[in-house]
């Protein structure tokens, strides 16, 4: 851990050797996020794993981006840079579906692509929004917890408080969700 800590001050620094060793040395754990993020089916357009990981790390990597205080840190902001980069594709395929500007066919002439995740992915990135705006540490948790594969008690480490906070938050941020996910199921009413 403390490898990983220094080699992403030397990286921020402009040692492009550090860079180098500093992918080396966290590409597998990038890998494992990725996973997790794009588990539970398979949208067939939705980017894969390594592309994911590399898009990413792209991001990481800008001089702009590169100012992480630690190993936490560090999978903290790669986990939300993948997260925003299925949005974005998401958003992207949800137009498509929509028409996206394109001259509408026949949909005799077209064939369904099964497991498409884009409007639920939005659902889900809709809600934690919310939860956010309501409590954003418990955002945080979520998105450290669920999408980045860390631990309460590395959560706790990092936001300094107890790992006990840390279970507490969670368990509260997965009702708020569960509740905005399945409001947001319901047909609206007829008025």
């Amino acid at each position: 851990m403390a490898e990983l800590t220094q080699l992403l001050h030397s990286a921020r620094d402009g040692d492009e050797a550090a860079s180098a060793k500093l992918y080396d040395l966290v590409y597998a754990d990038l890998r494992h996020i990725a996973q997790r993020h794009l588990r539970g089916g398979r949208d067939a357009a939705a980017p894969h794993t390594t592309s994911l990981v590399h898009e990413a790390y792209l991001r990481l990597a800008k001089p702009e981006a590169n100012d992480f205080k630690d190993r936490v840190h560090f999978f903290a902001v790669a986990s939300r840079a993948m997260r925003q980069l299925l949005i974005d594709h998401a958003r992207k395929r949800h137009a498509e579906k929509r028409g996206g500007g394109e001259i509408a066919i026949e949909l005799s002439a077209v064939e369904i692509a099964g497991n498409d995740r884009s409007g639920e992915l939005l659902a889900v990135d809709e809600a934690l929004k919310r939860l956010e705006a309501f409590d954003p540490r418990l955002a945080q948790v979520v998105e450290w917890r669920f999408f980045g594969g860390l631990t309460e008690v590395e959560i706790a480490d990092a936001l300094g408080m107890s790992e006990r906070t840390v279970k507490r938050d969670w368990r509260r941020a997965r009702a708020f969700l569960q509740r905005e996910l399945e409001l947001g199921q319901r047909e609206p009413e007829p008025g």
